[in-house]
């Protein structure tokens, strides 16, 4: 496909959430070295916060977008159709020979929909990720960017089946590895440096973090509040840190003003890459409901009960360092006391996380459409 081409191979490379820049990140690095490959990063504005998103692309050596579409926040569909709108005259105008897309945001089903309509390859990286739970808009947006992808790199191997049973063909998939680990093992030396722990006056593996944000956990008082207790009593043995994401921030002031907001139990503001993965590999114990999260104790062994009753990364739970916890506090208590007593598992990492996935990508790219 090179011999007669008068330009590179354009690949365009599509991010919507904080997540998905530490995924595109290895990528973009290991295509800026494939010789006569052309990357464009394309930021859609999905999730916009202008200080945080300078520091996250300056922890994550990411240059400044090419393409920003600023949709910002709105409904699902709403979001979904200006995204769809803004990217159909980006690809328009650039003709790209390649659009690749992460993860589950809004961004990844709506890029890759108007990438199927123009005729434009589509490669989905964390393809197969399953959960079985059709109420949550990310598992339909994974589904339904499988369905429409034409290369699906999976992150895990046990991942194939779910393509495979969806009635996708076999040859469409290629296990790649792990890119959010590529971004934690670039990143960890310089995370390592972080001084959030001298800033938050903490000893190393003697303190809880703490990450929820997903609507079925934090909406509900019924659910949240009880929750928020057990992390009350938590902070009684150990400091519990809560970095808060902004829905979280706001059932936190209407539902539990009364909070103790101290040493103890610190509810803080978002925070960097950098930061958050110091944290990270230093606690004794992780709590959240967040996917990424999962994959990475189980990539540095920590302990992490994860506040939801499924999850997409079962290879976490079977292999790795994560337990279910559910939404309810009592198996949320009995996990902490197991973390605490010191017989909860050990784990182990899984095949392919090993910081090399986004080069296993780029090499499909150039067998692919540059040999």
């Amino acid at each position: 496909m090179g011999s007669d081409r008068t330009r590179d191979f354009r690949v365009l490379l599509v991010a919507g959430a904080r997540p998905n820049f530490m995924k595109v990140a290895p990528i973009l690095r290991a295509l800026d070295a494939l010789p006569g490959v052309d990357p464009v990063l394309i930021h859609t504005g999905q999730h916009y916060d202008a200080e945080m998103s300078r520091v996250f692309l300056d922890e994550l050596d990411l240059p400044e977008p090419d393409i920003n579409l600023e949709v910002g926040s709105d409904t699902h569909a709403r979001q979904t159709a200006r995204i769809m709108m803004a990217f159909e005259e980006v690809l328009g105008r650039l003709s790209p020979d390649l659009v690749v897309v992460v993860g589950d945001v809004n961004s990844t089903l709506a890029c890759s929909i108007v990438a199927q309509r123009e005729g434009v390859p589509l490669a989905h990286v964390e393809a197969g990720l399953r959960s079985g739970d059709r109420s949550m808009p990310e598992e339909i947006n994974r589904i339904l960017t499988d369905q429409l992808a034409d290369w699906l790199y999976t992150s895990c191997e046990d991942v194939e089946e779910n393509l495979l049973a969806e009635g996708l063909d076999k040859d469409r998939v290629v296990f790649v590895g792990n890119v959010m680990i590529d971004s934690l093992l670039h990143q960890s030396e310089r995370a390592r440096g972080d001084d959030v722990l001298d800033r938050l006056h903490l000893e190393e593996k003697t303190f809880a973090l703490i990450t929820l944000h997903r609507p079925a956990t934090v909406d509900k008082p019924g659910v949240f509040g009880p929750i928020l207790g057990e992390l009350v009593s938590l902070s009684e043995r150990m400091p519990v840190v809560f970095p808060v994401h902004p829905r979280t921030r706001a059932r936190l002031d209407a539902m539990a003003p009364e909070l103790p907001r101290s040493e103890r139990f610190m509810i803080l503001d978002p925070m960097g890459y950098h930061s958050f993965l110091r944290l990270t590999m230093d606690a004794r114990m992780v709590i959240t409901d967040s996917g990424g999260i999962q994959e990475e104790t189980t990539y540095l062994g920590v302990p992490c009960l994860t506040v939801r009753e499924n999850t997409e990364r079962p290879v976490t739970v079977t292999e790795g360092t994560n337990s279910l916890v559910g939404l309810d506090p009592a198996r949320l208590r009995d996990g902490i006391e197991s973390i605490v007593t010191g017989s909860t598992k050990k784990g182990r990492k899984p095949k392919g996380w090993d910081g090399q996935a986004a080069l296993r990508i780029a090499e499909h790219f150039r067998e692919t459409y540059l040999s």
